[in-house]
C-alpha cells in the first residue's frame, strides 16, 4: 500500500468531517452532505471526496483519487444513533473528536478513530479486520454503558 495514501487519507480525514470548524463542501448530489479535500505529496496529486446523506442514521462514502480522475481507493458506511433522545449535534460532539484521533493509534487501521477513545462521558470504540487494501469495520459508541450509537464500513483499494 502506497504510505503516500495512507498518509493523505489521515490528513484528509484530520480536514473534512472530522473537523468541526470546517465547513460542507456544495452537495454532489440531491440531499447529500459533501467535503473535499486536496493535496500535492511527492509530485503526486490527491483528491478526497465524502459524501453522506441523513443525520442520526446515514449513509456515506468516501473515495481518493491520485493524479487522474480514476478512483484509487474507497469506503462506504452506514450509521445509526439507536437513542432517540439524541440529535445530531450531540452525536457529533462524541464521534468528532474520537474521528479527529484517526492515524494516532497505530494497532488500528486508520480508516475511521482509534480503536477506544473517552470523552465526556462517552466510550467510542472501533475493531476493524483487513488492510487498507479491503477491510471491515465496526465503529459504536457508549455512554453510561448503553451501545448509543453503531456504524459499519468496508472499503479497500479500487484500482492498482
Amino acid at each position: 500500500m502506497n504510505n503516500n495514501l495512507k498518509s493523505f487519507l489521515i490528513e484528509a480525514k484530520k480536514q473534512t468531517y472530522a473537523n468541526s470548524n470546517i465547513k460542507k463542501g456544495i452537495p454532489s448530489r440531491l440531499g447529500s452532505n459533501d467535503y473535499h479535500y486536496e493535496k500535492k505529496i511527492d509530485g503526486q496529486n490527491f483528491a478526497y471526496h465524502d459524501t453522506y446523506f441523513g443525520g442520526t442514521k446515514f449513509m456515506g462514502e468516501e473515495v481518493v483519487y491520485c493524479d487522474d480522475s480514476m478512483p484509487e481507493w474507497g469506503m462506504n458506511y452506514y450509521g445509526v444513533t439507536l437513542d432517540e433522545a439524541l440529535n445530531e449535534d450531540a452525536m457529533d460532539k462524541a464521534l468528532r473528536p474520537a474521528l479527529m484521533k484517526v492515524g494516532e493509534d497505530d494497532s488500528i487501521l486508520p480508516v475511521r478513530g482509534p480503536r477506544k477513545f473517552e470523552n465526556d462521558g462517552y466510550i467510542y470504540t472501533f475493531e476493524v479486520v483487513g488492510t487498507l487494501a479491503c477491510f471491515e469495520g465496526s465503529e459504536k459508541i457508549y455512554k453510561e454503558d448503553k451501545l448509543i450509537y453503531q456504524l459499519t464500513c468496508h472499503g479497500g483499494v479500487i484500482r492498482k
